[in-house]
């Protein structure tokens, strides 16, 4: 379920809700906790929105849509493109390490950079010795993907969709079971910093590599 995304350039230049469940996907409101940072954090989930990038389509793939701001793991995967350098252009994994590693300037730092960023450190590289003004963009090809595990038909890894809720990451691992918990679910989102956890209703965003556990009720 790829669309035709942006790109991030070196210098200047449908709903699954609906499909799922048949009905409209309304925002979430935040949930009360009586503050604190789980508090903040829970908040963020549910204010945050959507990714709403804009680009142009990349004529040689099918990438999918990103924020510009998006920070770059392991499991994402790339089209990088050097313009009027057919043997460097090509589809990179970032690797366990967080790096891809290309023709000439072999492994490059990928974990944490967005990118652009990314896209400014292989021109860099490049320019040093090899290239005399290259020209580079970075695709995201395919994000890394989420995880849902506990009271749902078919827990497991699978791949994040662009947009995509809570409510839409259950309906991929086929619904909750008989015995879930249904109003609320534990996330956890992974960044350099480390991991945040919280508690957020079914409305929440998702982001590539989030972590959602839905827990069993009582009664």
């Amino acid at each position: 379920m790829q669309t035709a995304g942006p790109v991030a350039v070196m210098q200047p230049r449908a709903d699954l809700d609906s499909m799922a469940y048949g009905q409209p996907y309304y925002a979430p409101q935040p949930v009360a906790d009586g503050g604190g940072a789980i508090g903040a954090l829970r908040n963020s989930f549910v204010s945050s929105p959507a990714p709403m990038p804009v680009g142009y389509a990349a004529p040689m793939a099918a990438p999918v849509r990103y924020d510009s701001s998006y920070h770059l793991d392991a499991g994402d995967r790339l089209r990088v493109v050097v313009y009027g350098q057919e043997g460097l252009t090509n589809s990179y994994a970032i690797d366990a390490g967080g790096s891809i590693t290309m023709p000439l300037i072999g492994g490059v730092p990928a974990r944490g950079r967005t990118p652009a960023g990314l896209a400014g450190e292989i021109a860099a590289r490049l320019r040093n010795g090899y290239i005399r003004e290259p020209s580079v963009a970075v695709e995201i090809e395919a994000y890394r993907p989420f995880f849902i595990l506990g009271e749902v038909s078919a827990p497991g890894q699978y791949p994040y969709v662009p947009n995509m809720t809570v409510e839409s990451a259950v309906a991929i691992a086929g619904g909750f079971s008989p015995r879930a918990k249904r109003d609320v679910v534990t996330v956890t989102h992974t960044e350099a910093g480390g991991a945040m956890r919280a508690v957020v209703p079914l409305g929440t965003p998702l982001s590539p590599g989030d972590t959602v556990f839905v827990g069993e009720r009582w009664f």
